[in-house]
């Protein structure tokens, strides 16, 4: 129709099942305007589920691989975000892990591109999501902290603890290896409540092997910020806090540390806080994870004499809680292991 209105981002789309194939056919064209076109109509398509499938499905990923390496920044940061639209489903993710598109596009995490760069980790973000993508960027990890302390960006921030955080918990090795302790340390006192959570989630995974704890407790900065998390704003922020001191009192130094930082009447604080049953079930499965790993804590700290000896003067507090007529099975039976802890005798 002569009168039609086009828009000159997007390429003209065949119709139903054609629009893929077609698509992907003009990113082989010359000129760098027409693959972006291109791209930008993909882009738009891949949101319609059997669009995304067909993509995935249809053997068409390799062909970006080339487009990784287009001279245009463009074109470049465009493809990385089909990639990230393409890893919102499973299926994405999977595929994009059986193919050969991973070594590629980590080379981008260094392109001059901000735009670029930011899309290469929101893809990272969500392979990492799927045990074996966490898996497959274990050899990236100390790459990735040596970013966490150059990107300023608090989004690619975010993206990259997400996917530290996933891989660490995986293994951890490769991010102790990395001096992740300290580098996720100043991140724990970051203005955003975001950060500091991802940070705190990073660091509880870093802490459950005994070479974490150790590393913990040898950094002279990290568990008096942690202490001071467990009195943040945010649940979520101090479930974390608690749950990597929930780690790293299992071991003797964990322990003595943080009796000297008196963390013993702020986890007690946080077990006497009182919420109105209104709460959303979500922010109940927050509060739920930061008693429960107050509550372990607590049984571990219990087993120094001088936490012993603390503790004992405020059993009626844990006695209460563990009487508590709708309290949660699972805190009734960790505060009834608690108690037991407390009160044992040789």
């Amino acid at each position: 129709m002569a009168g039609a209105l086009t828009d000159p981002t997007r390429a003209p789309v065949a119709f139903g099942r054609r629009a893929v194939p077609q698509l992907f056919g003009e990113l082989l064209r010359a000129g760098a305007a027409a693959r972006l076109r291109a791209l930008t109509s993909l882009c738009d398509l891949v949101h319609e589920p059997e669009r995304l499938y067909q993509a995935v499905t249809g053997g068409f990923l390799k062909q970006l691989k080339v487009l990784f390496r287009d001279e245009d920044p463009s074109v470049r940061a465009k493809t990385c975000e089909l990639l990230h639209l393409l890893t919102s489903h499973s299926i994405g993710r999977q595929a994009v892990l059986a193919s050969s598109l991973l070594p590629p596009l980590c080379q981008l995490l260094d392109d001059s591109s901000f735009s670029c760069r930011r899309n290469v980790h929101r893809v990272l973000s969500r392979l990492a999501l799927l045990p074996a993508g966490a898996e497959a960027l274990l050899s990236l990890v100390p790459k990735l902290m040596l970013k966490l302390t150059k990107e300023e960006d608090e989004e690619v921030q975010l993206l990259l603890l997400s996917t530290l955080t996933h891989c660490s918990r995986l293994d951890a090795l490769p991010g102790l290896a990395s001096d992740g302790v300290s580098l996720l340390g100043r991140k724990l006192s970051h203005r955003s409540s975001i950060i500091r959570r991802e940070a705190a989630a990073a660091m509880m995974a870093l802490s459950v092997p005994m070479d974490g704890k150790r590393q913990v407790c040898e950094d002279a900065e990290v568990l008096p910020v942690l202490v001071g998390l467990l009195r943040d704003k945010d649940v979520e922020v101090q479930a974390n806090a608690a749950g990597v001191i929930m780690n790293t009192v299992i071991i003797t130094t964990g322990k003595q540390r943080c009796l000297d930082l008196d963390v013993l009447p702020v986890l007690l604080g946080l077990l006497s806080e009182k919420h109105g049953d209104d709460d959303e079930e979500e922010m109940k499965k927050r509060r739920k994870a930061l008693i429960m790993y107050v509550l372990r804590a607590l049984t571990s700290l219990a087993e120094a004499p001088n936490g012993r000896r603390l503790l004992l003067e405020q059993l009626p507090l844990l006695e209460k809680k563990a009487e508590a007529a709708g309290a949660d099975q699972d805190i009734r039976r960790a505060t009834q292991t608690a108690i037991q802890v407390i009160t044992w005798t040789p």
